[in-house]
């Protein structure tokens, strides 16, 4: 399994529309394609900054590239990005899952 990790920074007074925006329409999208697990998005206020964290969960970089097309660190921002974002990061990190649990252990 690969998470695909992405960065951004919103003003705060921006962060709950850009919430909106990403539950509406970015976890949408990831979740279309096929070989896509999961979406998390992280919120995390920082003064008059908000950081906005996606994680997503892929079968292999097939599916990433599903998604981000022939260069999978490339960035995917939507036009709607411009309205919120501080910068436009140019690159994702990936990394391979190593270790799992879920749940409460016994």
């Amino acid at each position: 399994m690969i998470v695909r990790l992405w960065h951004g920074r919103v003003p705060a007074p921006k962060a709950a529309a850009y919430r909106e925006f990403l539950n509406k329409r970015a976890i949408p999208d990831y979740r279309a394609v096929d070989g896509n697990i999961a979406v998390y998005i992280l919120e995390r206020q920082k003064g008059e900054i908000t950081h906005f964290i996606t994680l997503t969960f892929w079968e292999d970089m097939e599916a990433v590239k599903k998604f981000a097309g022939d260069d999978p660190e490339a960035v995917k921002y939507y036009p709607e990005d411009r309205e919120f974002l501080l910068e436009f990061e140019p690159r994702v990190v990936h990394y391979r899952v190593v270790g799992y649990a879920q749940g409460k252990q016994v």
